[in-house]
């Protein structure tokens, strides 16, 4: 851990809870903790859940990267015949873990309250699956959603990307690849402290070495096995790290919150800053106290709630007509 270095202070109440959530997700993941992680950060059983909220669940594959079977869930509200507005889902767990209903909590209540599809999707984990195999299997995920609409009843018109960490830098690599291959279209793209760059050489990702969720050596570990020797070097793609974008002009609206208090705050700053400077449309927002996904590991808390509320009321006003 790094000893003297200047930080914001965590928000009271979260700090609070930093104890309870180091039992299962320790600020620092080195390469010998990914099976522990895989372990302690799986979904439990969701379908109580589904059925107190009115949802059907229907189970697809479709091809990922390199002809692979990869596994999807759409998640509809029970009843409802029309064609909806779709969101695409895409898991946090540092490119090594998680499974596709991770902290997928927020997505299901906007299927009651917004009336959307939600699609989510088991993209293939670092290590045994390195780049580009998460990045292409969400581009799969999207093509199967246009490909697949009218028997869905999805409105490919209608199509909006999300994902928190790791599946926020997913998401924003999703949105540049859609815009360069030329679709499918997507409308709006949730970026939920997003996991953008692997060079790690951001002020913030100095400030949390060793403390908080998701630290410095997580970070490295989490890139190392998606990137191995090529982390930090010239040759990543901006489809897997996408910070290195050059162009971030004729994006999809930007919806960007982090915590104030996390190593992604300042790539996730910039991300939004250049998106402005392209002329985009991004709404950023920096939680004073928030730690890395303080709204997955404290959703009870003041913080998470307003951060929560931020996110929903931006994803309703966007899949309105």
């Amino acid at each position: 851990m790094t000893t003297g270095t200047a930080r914001p202070r965590f928000d009271p109440e979260l700090r609070a809870s930093l104890a309870i959530v180091g039992g299962m997700f320790p600020p620092t993941i080195t390469p010998d903790l990914i099976g522990f992680m895989r372990t302690t950060y799986a979904s439990g059983r969701l379908e109580d859940d589904f059925e107190e909220a009115g949802i059907t669940r229907t189970d697809h594959e479709c091809a990922g990267h390199g002809g692979g079977g990869i596994r999807l869930s759409l998640l509809r509200p029970r009843g409802d015949d029309r064609d909806l507005p779709v969101l695409l889902y895409i898991h946090s767990g540092g490119l090594m873990f998680g499974d596709r209903f991770s902290g997928i909590e927020t997505a299901i209540e906007w299927i009651r309250t917004i009336g959307v599809a939600v699609l989510t999707v088991e993209y293939r984990l670092a290590p045994e699956h390195p780049d580009p195999y998460a990045r292409e299997d969400v581009y799969a995920a999207l093509r199967w959603i246009a490909l697949h609409a009218g028997r869905n009843r999805l409105r490919r018109d209608r199509v909006l990307v999300m994902g928190a960490s790791a599946g926020g830098g997913l998401a924003a690599g999703l949105a540049l690849a859609a815009r360069d291959r030329g679709g499918p279209a997507i409308i709006g793209q949730v970026l939920d402290y997003p996991m953008l760059d692997d060079r790690g050489a951001t002020g913030s990702t100095a400030q949390f070495d060793g403390v908080g969720v998701w630290d410095r050596v997580s970070n490295e570990t989490g890139w190392t096995a998606s990137l191995g020797a090529g982390r930090g070097g010239p040759d990543v793609s901006p489809y897997a790290a996408p910070s290195r974008a050059a162009d971030l002009s004729a994006l999809p609206p930007a919806f960007i919150d982090v915590g104030a208090a996390e190593i992604f705050r300042d790539e996730a700053i910039d991300y939004a800053e250049r998106i402005w400077a392209a002329g985009g449309d991004a709404e950023l927002h920096v939680w004073s106290g928030g730690f890395h996904a303080f709204d997955i590991f404290a959703p009870h808390t003041r913080l998470a709630r307003g951060m929560i509320q931020a996110r929903s009321d931006w994803v309703g006003a966007v899949l309105a007509d």
